[in-house]
């Protein structure tokens, strides 16, 4: 005949040890955090290979910031909330696309096969990028156009 299982005292300390207290620490050091930068760059590095957004994403990251370089010298200077304003927009599209990547490749890891849930979370990621994508064209517009609009020497254009 089977023992029925014993609730040992230690086994609930156990689990308060897991619910309380960290259970996983990895000790600090030098070539530990140089490893992890090496596997961030190898993530943006496969981003960059994989992803045709991307790829856009990055030309319009660098045609806004030359174009804000230029509109900052023939113009008139960006003040440093607006260069902040720009390059907050630019990291979360990058952020978001990061995250819609990882997710792409989480779902189809976890099955090979069409879900309707994981197709859900898949356009749920891909609405997120565009949501930012459109924030940083919204933010672009607030700073390039009066910018624009004072440079063709429009009414209008503030000076």
């Amino acid at each position: 005949m089977a023992q029925p299982p014993t609730d040992s005292g230690e086994e609930r300390r156990n689990e308060d040890r897991l619910e309380t207290e960290v259970f996983y620490q990895s000790p600090f050091t030098v070539v530990g955090r140089v490893r992890s930068f090496r596997h961030a760059f190898m993530g943006m590095w496969f981003i960059l290979r994989s992803q045709h957004n991307a790829w856009l994403h990055a030309v319009a990251s660098v045609l806004a910031l030359v174009l804000a370089a230029v509109l900052h010298v023939m113009v008139r200077p960006f003040a440093v909330g607006e260069w902040c304003n720009l390059i907050i927009a630019i990291v979360l599209v990058w952020v978001a696309e990061g995250f819609n990547t990882g997710l792409e490749i989480l779902a189809n890891a976890v099955s090979s096969e069409q879900h309707p849930v994981l197709k859900i979370a898949k356009d749920v990621a891909a609405a997120s990028v565009l949501m930012a994508a459109l924030g940083a064209l919204v933010v672009g517009l607030i700073l390039f156009v009066p910018r624009f609009v004072q440079l063709l020497g429009w009414p209008g254009g503030a000076g």
